[in-house]
Order: C-alpha cells, then sequence, then structure tokens
C-alpha cells in the first residue's frame, strides 16, 4: 500500500479526513440470530479485535453493552426495540430513509471527549444478497467495519476479504496491517488531518 491508499481509506466522500478507533474495550450484543449463530458472529469480533491488540470486556461501565448489532428482516422492526430512538437520535426518519433506499446495512457511531469510538450500532436487513452469505463471512466483514471508522467510500470498489485457494474468506492482508496500525499505542484515538495517514503508513508491518 502507498501513504495515498492509507489515506484514501479514511477520506470521505466529502473530501474530509476523519479517522477514529475504539478507546475503551468493545462489549457487543448481537440480536436477532439463533444460539448457533451468536458465537460465530461474537467470534468474528474477538479475531478482529485481537488482530488490533485491543481488547473485549463482559461490560461497559457506562453503557453495559457498547456494540451493537442487529439482524433482521425489515427495517420496520427497529421501531418496535424499547429504548432504541433514546440511543439513535432521529431513528425514525432514519428508517424511513432506509427503507425508502431498500438498503440493507447501516453503521452508526458514538464518540468519547477525546474523539476515540464510545459504541457503535451495526443494523443488518437479511435480503436475499446478504442472506446467501456464509455467516462466518458477513461476521467477519462486520467485524471489520466497525473496528476503526473507515471512510463511506474504503470498501465501495473492494471488500475488505478475499478469498483463497481453498475457498476460505481471509481478511486482506494489507487491511489487516492498517488495523494492526490504527491502534498502535503511541498514535491518538483519533485524528481530521489527513497527514494521519502518513503516521499510519510509516506504522504498517511493525511489531513493536
Amino acid at each position: 500500500m502507498t501513504p495515498e491508499d492509507v489515506t484514501a481509506l479514511f477520506t470521505r466522500k466529502s473530501g474530509d479526513f476523519a479517522f477514529a478507533r475504539w478507546g475503551r474495550p468493545i462489549v457487543p450484543v448481537v440480536f436477532g440470530v439463533d444460539d448457533a449463530t451468536l458465537p460465530v458472529i461474537k467470534g468474528a469480533i474477538e479475531a478482529v479485535v485481537t488482530l488490533a491488540g485491543h481488547k473485549m470486556a463482559e461490560t461497559d461501565p457506562e453503557l453495559g453493552a457498547n456494540l451493537m448489532v442487529f439482524f433482521l428482516r425489515d427495517w420496520d422492526e427497529l421501531r418496535e426495540v424499547p429504548g432504541l430512538e433514546r440511543m439513535i437520535p432521529d431513528l425514525m426518519p432514519l428508517l424511513d430513509r432506509l427503507s425508502q433506499g431498500e438498503a440493507n446495512q447501516y453503521r452508526i457511531f458514538r464518540f468519547d471527549p477525546d474523539g476515540g469510538i464510545k459504541a457503535a450500532f451495526v443494523f443488518l436487513r437479511m435480503d436475499a444478497h446478504l442472506s446467501d452469505i456464509p455467516a462466518e463471512t458477513l461476521a467477519l466483514s462486520q467485524a471489520v467495519q466497525v473496528i476503526v471508522l473507515w471512510s463511506d467510500l474504503a470498501f465501495t470498489d473492494r471488500s475488505p476479504l478475499a478469498t483463497v485457494a481453498d475457498g476460505q474468506t481471509i481478511l486482506r492482508p494489507e487491511i489487516g496491517q492498517v488495523i494492526r496500525a490504527a491502534y498502535d499505542p503511541i498514535l491518538p484515538p483519533a485524528a481530521q488531518d489527513s497527514a494521519f495517514g502518513l503516521r499510519l503508513f510509516a506504522r504498517l508491518g511493525r511489531t513493536d
């Protein structure tokens, strides 16, 4: 990867640069899946968190759970979730837009005062396309997309995952390097200056 490639991963459609990583241990909770699928989802999250060198916990002292993943068949199902509108301002207009646009996934982040990620909400409407994706692949893809705040354009042209010769789906190695670099303790938890892309690039492949 070039410095420009790394910077582009955090440069939004608007041209603004925005980077953030989790500033607290991740506490996931998953809704809408059966008991057999739940370990697959949480296992993918744990694998990506481990890759990043970050931590998970049993509970967040402020929020209880801070990574909420919802699997649903229709966006209107979220209108019935108790307390969700308090956590996500303007939830009802958002659901209207998602329904009208026939979206099948959406992610929302909340941030601590220092800019680090405080919480994330992942919504997956299991349409025909998402239903055809193996649970392991879908879980890994979503875990990658919430471990840092990527650009809204980061994976529009190319998935963060790749399929190897035996048919197994893995995280693209260069994306794994960026994730590890993002959690280097010498780097701040958030940045809005594109020059930060150079700092990330300088950390690629380092293990110290």
